[in-house]
């Protein structure tokens, strides 16, 4: 009998999926269906972040459900994407409202970014997130 699962949803779909998953602030049981055992966040260095990060699927989840404490209504407005076999590039605005004082931004204020995202997929999740975020102050 042949295997009648579907076929995994094309990587630009799943990403795109992922992306309104934090929109909505999915925390980590929302986000773990779409990344890999092996995923890896790298981001490079940014106001919010200096010296950059690099974090394995175990931090990321904890970030996720961490993140409902420090900002809201997140959107990513997609300005454009391009995908190559299991790579898939997206160029977005962020921006989400601050849930307490951070170092540049007061609580109930807007956090803007500009952001630039590579993604691996294979076999329908997302293996790695390579990010290259611009704060606006």
């Amino acid at each position: 009998m042949a295997d009648e699962s579907p076929a995994p949803a094309p990587p630009l779909e799943r990403v795109l999926a992922f992306l309104r998953v934090l929109e909505a602030g999915g925390g980590a049981e929302d986000i773990r269906p779409f990344l890999a055992e092996s995923f890896v966040l790298t981001e490079a260095p940014h106001l919010l972040a200096p010296e950059g990060s690099t974090r394995t699927l175990a931090e990321v989840l904890s970030g996720a459900d961490q993140s409902r404490e420090v900002v809201a209504d997140q959107k990513f407005t997609i300005r454009r994407t391009t995908c190559e076999d299991g790579r898939v590039a997206v160029e977005a605005d962020w921006s989400a409202t601050v849930l307490m004082d951070l170092r540049y931004w007061d609580r109930g204020e807007t956090i803007r970014a500009r952001t630039s995202s590579v993604f691996e997929v294979s076999n329908g999740v997302i293996t790695s997130q390579d990010s290259y975020d611009c704060y606006f102050r």
